[in-house]
């Protein structure tokens, strides 16, 4: 009895607080496994070991595709589940463009949205801009995402270029206008406290390839105007995130890619230009990299760079945990002296200032809700296998009430119906299911709150 009191009050600990560590209290593992974003799919096998590296590894972030996003209901339970798990508060990324590259749309409970080239281009208007961005804004605000992969600040040099202008990705062909219309999508995501980043550094408009497919040279096509909406928003102190392209040019580094670069990052984007936020690669799995570079290799090349962020769009590797393989394989180089530890340290201080910059300490609720009119509890919690939920919202509003795992899947419809306005109490039975973490949402017109459950059998 005593040990299953030790063991429930140990979960609640690391579940409930959150303290952001001192650096000098950090683990090297930890502050190398900060430098680390992943990808990860919902099946059972990598979503326990995406927990795993959260709660015992110290995992810096994730980033959500379409795949995790069942529905708009579902994706707060399952962003926040995450946030629950990480001791230092997590990033959460998406791709989040308008157009083509919106993982947020209007085939899982969103709306489409235009592309950058119809709002830079053909409307070119700073009012369609801010207010397509301030929506997409409110929706990654309302899901827990507090960083959005965008905007494109790559300019329209070649229209038909296959992974910028051929998709419209691109604001414009004048570098001035994707500076202006980069501005005006930055500033309504701050408004939201959500963090942008600039991509692809150097400029990825005149390229004849796409990165993801393989090498991708652009010293015959590249201008220096591609770096004017990067000089012009560094100028304005834009210190969120840079995201540097998988893009050879001689010219610039006659060895590497943008991305392994660091004459390209650490000498012309910070110290030439001046841009003191985090620098974060594109996604190390394309072919321009892993075609070309072992991953051991990619992660040495990349971190002696300056890169602050290391891109995956999975979190499993040969069968394993990503994180660990990293981390230790990082490690092995900081013994072997291919490393310099210092290098660690100066990221790993970069993003623990912006992390305590934009993200408040602990789980930041989704939806505030004012107590009188909407009240959501449950007795006991933890419990096993039955507890009571009580709900409380405005007389006369439709509810739903539901039960979603941690990854955002719907395990039950609790209630659905009409509020009286007085407190309801709903019987949950969890005897047919595993021990674990699990939410009750309850949600009407324009009221919503989550409530997490643990269940300990």
């Amino acid at each position: 009895m005593l040990n299953k009191i030790f063991f429930i009050v140990s979960l609640l600990f690391v579940i409930i607080i959150f303290p952001v560590r001192n650096i000098s209290q950090t683990s090297l593992d930890h502050k190398i496994a900060q430098m680390l974003m992943v990808g990860f799919s919902n099946s059972s096998d990598y979503f326990d070991t995406l927990k795993s590296d959260l709660q015992n590894k110290g995992l810096g972030g994730v980033i959500v595709f379409g795949r995790n996003i069942e529905s708009r209901e579902a994706i707060p339970i399952l962003i926040n589940s995450l946030k629950e798990l990480s001791e230092i508060p997590l990033f959460v990324s998406i791709d989040q463009e308008g157009g083509r590259v919106a993982r947020f749309n209007g085939n899982n409970g969103y709306s489409s949205t235009y592309n950058a080239y119809t709002l830079g281009t053909i409307f070119n208007n700073e009012d369609s801009t801010r207010s397509q961005a301030s929506m997409m804004a409110d929706w990654l605000a309302e899901a827990g995402v507090n960083i959005n992969l965008a905007p494109v600040a790559d300019v329209n040099v070649d229209s038909l270029s296959p992974a910028i202008g051929k998709l419209k990705r691109s604001f414009s062909k004048d570098p001035v206008k994707v500076y202006q219309h980069t501005s005006w999508f930055i500033d309504e995501f701050h408004k939201q406290n959500i963090m942008t980043s600039l991509k692809h550094f150097p400029g990825h408009g005149s390229a004849q390839q796409d990165s993801h497919n393989g090498f991708t040279d652009i010293t015959l096509t590249w201008a220096d105007s591609e770096l004017v909406p990067y000089n012009y928003l560094i100028a304005d102190n834009y210190a969120d995130f840079v995201m540097t392209g998988h893009l050879y040019n001689a010219n610039l580094d006659s060895l590497y890619p943008a991305s392994l670069s660091y004459q390209v990052t650490t000498e012309l984007l910070r110290n030439q230009m001046g841009f003191q936020g985090l620098v974060i690669t594109d996604e190390l799995f394309m072919q321009a990299i892993s075609a070309n570079y072992g991953f051991e290799e990619s992660l040495v090349l990349a971190i002696n760079a300056g890169v602050d962020i290391l891109l995956f769009s999975t979190n499993e590797y040969e069968g394993k945990s990503l994180v660990s393989y990293a981390v230790q394989t990082i490690k092995d180089k900081i013994d072997q002296g291919v490393i310099q530890i210092s290098r660690i340290e100066e990221s790993y201080q970069r993003i623990l200032d912006l992390k305590n910059k934009y993200i408040p300490t602990g789980l930041k609720e989704n939806i505030s809700l004012t107590p009188s009119e909407y009240a959501l509890s449950a007795y006991p919690n933890p419990f096993n296998p039955s507890t009571k939920i009580d709900f409380r919202g405005k007389a006369g509003e439709r509810v739903k009430i539901e039960i979603f795992n941690m990854i955002g899947q719907q395990i039950e419809v609790l209630y659905e119906g009409i509020s009286t306005g007085s407190t309801q109490v709903f019987q949950l039975n969890m005897s047919g299911l595993s021990s674990g973490v699990y939410f009750v949402r309850a949600a009407g017109q324009n009221n919503a709150e989550n409530l997490k459950l643990l269940l300990l059998k």
